[in-house]
């Protein structure tokens, strides 16, 4: 992307969801369970995000979109939710973490 360009809202709202599964998954490594986050934990920990902020992306449709694409795998919650359904929890797959990393050697090529 040439200097100067405005990023692209919907990538950098994949990008930091592809971030927040990896660091949930670095930081409680051993304990398979904390390693996934629901879609209300990412909603929070994306909510300042300025394209999920300004109402540009939505945190569901994108993680829709990584899921679809094997960056993202869902497993079923064990213990369940109020109304009876247990809430999904997602995790970064290899392909995710490829993506990722692809993405930032990206950004760091010196142009």
């Amino acid at each position: 992307m040439p200097l100067g360009e405005p990023a692209d809202p919907v990538r950098s709202t994949l990008l930091a969801i592809l971030q927040q599964l990896n660091r949930a998954e670095s930081v409680h490594e051993g304990s398979h369970r904390e390693q996934t986050l629901t879609l209300a934990d990412l909603d929070r920990l994306l909510r300042k995000l300025p394209p999920v902020e300004d109402g540009q992306v939505k945190v569901a449709l994108a993680l829709g979109l990584l899921v679809r694409n094997g960056f993202v795998e869902v497993e079923a919650a064990g213990n369940f939710a109020p109304r009876g359904r247990p809430p999904a929890q997602y995790r970064i797959t290899a392909n995710g973490k490829q993506f990722l990393v692809d993405a930032q050697v990206k950004t760091e090529r010196i142009r």
